[in-house]
């Protein structure tokens, strides 16, 4: 009873994280995939990150970041795509970094 109900839990929690991700459909005789964001070409077992900071792999990819959805009011939340990361800081200072509450995804 007791692994039932963790497995309850963790199918809760999974469906509560909000991660953006996508599977892809490998043929049996494929030696390489294409991101379909970048059109690059890579081996089959091989992992990468691409320009829209998904991880990917050639079976599917995820959201390799979270989004900020709780932060205070006089602060204000910009992605940065060289880093794959949302900074979140103060509306009249980028210098003063803000306090996240919560997020989604990753």
């Amino acid at each position: 009873m007791k692994y039932l109900a963790l497995a309850l839990l963790f199918c809760a929690l999974a469906s509560l994280s909000d991660a953006s991700c996508y599977v892809k459909i490998l043929q049996p005789d494929m030696t390489q995939c294409q991101d379909v964001s970048d059109n690059t070409w890579h081996p089959i077992g091989s992992t990468w990150r691409n320009s829209e900071c998904f991880d990917c792999s050639c079976t599917g990819c995820c959201q390799a970041f979270s989004t900020p959805t709780r932060f205070d009011s006089d602060c204000v939340s910009v992605f940065d795509s060289a880093a794959c990361e949302f900074i979140v800081h103060k509306r009249n200072d980028p210098t003063q970094l803000c306090p996240i509450h919560g997020a989604v995804g990753k």
